[in-house]
Order: structure tokens, then sequence, then C-alpha cells
């Protein structure tokens, strides 16, 4: 099937920058934000990686500045709060990232992430951290994402209660591209982290959009997230198919939604630290899928995808298993179990993997 419907020339169009994005006309280009292969990568007469590389260098000083107390607040106090203001990608994986790596946390770093536009979020978040050691981080490519702007405004507001305007620019930093806005706001634009139209959102860890993660574990360990990043794309574009992780995963999935109509996939990571993971795939996969036409915008007659859901181990176990094994729903599950904890604590790790 994956043969018949030319999966190859489709995989090698996306990581040569063909415009796959038809509806939008454009590349789909995260994948050159992680190729170390040293090659240029040539789209529409233009080497991308020489802006690519422009921004992660500036990511990496910006981190370097914070993390060696070069960067500090108003005050002179060493930063110690990150807050990530962001909605759908901009939010979903670099939580989910932070939340996985947690054990490789900058010491003295704690991160937060507000997404929603119910003052709740931000509210709840505004209580756990000092106005004199937080970097907020506003997230939107335009910088005029409705839900973002409003919680970045707040944010603002709340600070400037503490300090004074002029003091923005050492607490605000954009990842945006709308360089006017920016500075509008406050926000010095040598603190601007740009990147690109051919950055889809929920791909978007890998952009600047990742600049939470980098803060919150290195930006050497958030490299290392891009290197293993990287050997994953060779081995989807240059692996046969009958050894392709990601396309055996995906033919699978597809057999279950069309053949056997199943609804629904459960993603069970059976780790606490990999406990957001469900809901980063959600997008990633239902929203990348959830359609009714094709990419002709011809109306099909098939299902496109499934509704996935899941919680962690113990917790699902406790609440659907039942349902799982007894019930009536044909439920295709995805299990997630590292080799090794973390926290390898008496016979915790034995005990969930047995179960």
């Amino acid at each position: 099937l994956a043969n018949e419907c030319k999966l190859k020339e489709a995989i090698e169009a996306m990581f040569t920058g063909e415009r796959i994005n038809r509806s939008e006309n454009r590349a789909v280009l995260h994948t050159a934000l992680r190729n170390f292969s040293g090659e240029p990568l040539v789209v529409e007469g233009k080497d991308v990686m020489k802006d690519i590389h422009g921004v992660q260098a500036q990511m990496k000083a910006f981190c370097d500045r914070v993390h060696s107390g070069e960067h500090t607040g108003c005050t002179g106090k060493k930063i110690k709060y990150i807050v990530n203001i962001g909605i759908g990608g901009s939010d979903l994986g670099p939580q989910m990232v932070a939340e996985a790596l947690k054990p490789y946390f900058v010491d003295g770093i704690q991160a937060y992430f507000v997404s929603n536009v119910d003052a709740t979020h931000i509210a709840e978040v505004l209580k756990k951290i000092n106005a004199e050691e937080t970097i907020f981080l506003i997230a939107s490519k335009t910088f005029t994402t409705q839900e973002t702007m409003t919680n970045a405004q707040t944010a603002r507001n709340w600070f400037l209660q503490h300090a004074c305007e002029d003091d923005i620019s050492k607490h605000f930093v954009a990842l945006s591209t709308n360089e006017k806005d920016v500075a509008k706001f406050g926000i010095d634009t040598h603190n601007m982290f740009v990147f690109w139209d051919w950055v889809g959102g929920r791909y978007s860890i890998w952009s600047a959009i990742g600049l939470s993660i980098a803060l919150s574990v290195g930006y050497d360990n958030y490299e290392q997230l891009l290197r293993g990043a990287y050997e994953t794309d060779k081995h989807f574009r240059y692996t046969d198919f009958n050894q392709n992780i990601p396309v055996i995963l995906a033919v699978i999935g597809l057999w279950y939604t069309d053949f056997f109509g199943s609804q629904t996939e459960a993603i069970l990571p059976y780790d606490q630290y990999m406990h957001r993971f469900t809901a980063y795939f959600q997008q990633g996969n239902m929203e990348s899928n959830g359609k009714s036409v094709d990419r002709n915008g011809e109306p099909v007659s098939y299902a496109t995808g499934p509704v996935i859901w899941g919680e962690p181990g113990t917790n699902g176990q406790h609440a659907f298993y039942q349902l799982l094994h007894q019930g009536t729903v044909m439920v295709p599950c995805d299990f997630i179990a590292p080799a090794e904890s973390h926290n390898p604590i008496g016979d915790h790790h034995q005990k969930l993997l047995s179960n």
C-alpha cells in the first residue's frame, strides 16, 4: 500500500523542500532544523541552513548568558523562572519535552507553560514566580495570536506592578517574526528569535519555539535532542519500508483505522516523565490527519485518522483498562516503556512494567 501511494517519493519531496503543503503552497521543512549533515539545503535558490544556524547560534548565546548569570533580571538577580506563553504547537511540544527531560534541568531553573486564555491558567503560574527572577517567552509567529497576546499582556501588566517599562527588555523575549509589534511591546529585538513559514506549529519544537526547552535543560542537551531527531530522520528517509519504524507504525495505524474500522488509538507511556506525550501526539496526528478532503480538495470516503487518547502507566490502568481488556470496543494500543528509570527506587520500576 505504501508503495502504491508512492510514499518513498513523498518522503523525498518533503526532505528536499518541495511544496508538499498544497493548501498553503509551502514546503514542510522542520527536518532542516535538525539537519547535521553539513550539506546545504537549497530551497528556491536559497540555502536555508545558513539562516537556521544563525538562529541556533543566537539561541545558544542567549542560553549561555542566562545560565552564566551574565543576563540577569532588573535587580541583578539570576534568572530562575522560565514562563513560556503560547498555544498549540508553541505550547504542547515544549511543555511535553520539558516534562520528559526534567532529570536534565539546569540547577535552579523552573519552567512553566501558559496556554489557556482562561485567566486561571496564568493567574496560578504568576503565584509561583518572582518578577525579578523571571523570563517570559512570548511564542507567536505573528505576535497577534489572540489567546497568546492576551496572556502576554496580562504577564506584562503583572510585571509592571513590580518593575518599570525599561525593565521589560530584560524579562520578556519574543519567538516571532513581527519585529514592529515586538518592539512596541517593549522587547529588545535582539531578543527576538525568528522561525519560518515552512515550520508547522506541531513540528516547531525544533525551531526557536524550543527556546524554553534549551533554557530549561541547557543548550547542549537541546542540541542532543536535535541530533536524536536527525538520526531518526535518516532512518525514516533511507531505511527500507519493511525495517522502517515510522512507516511500520503508520501503516499499522492505517490498517486498524481503515481495514478494521477502529476509531481510536491509545498511547500509553509507562513513564511519568512522559505524561504529556499523549497530548502532544494528539495534535501531531489529529491536526495533521483530521480532514474530510484529500490534498486536491476532493471529499474522501474513508477515515483519515483515529482519535488519540491515553494516560501514563498505572493511572490509565486503573481508569480505562477494564474497557481495553473486557469491553466490546477494539482499541489499538501503543505502549511506551523505558528500559531504565531515572528514579530506580526499590522495585517501583519492576512493578510498573510487570503491570
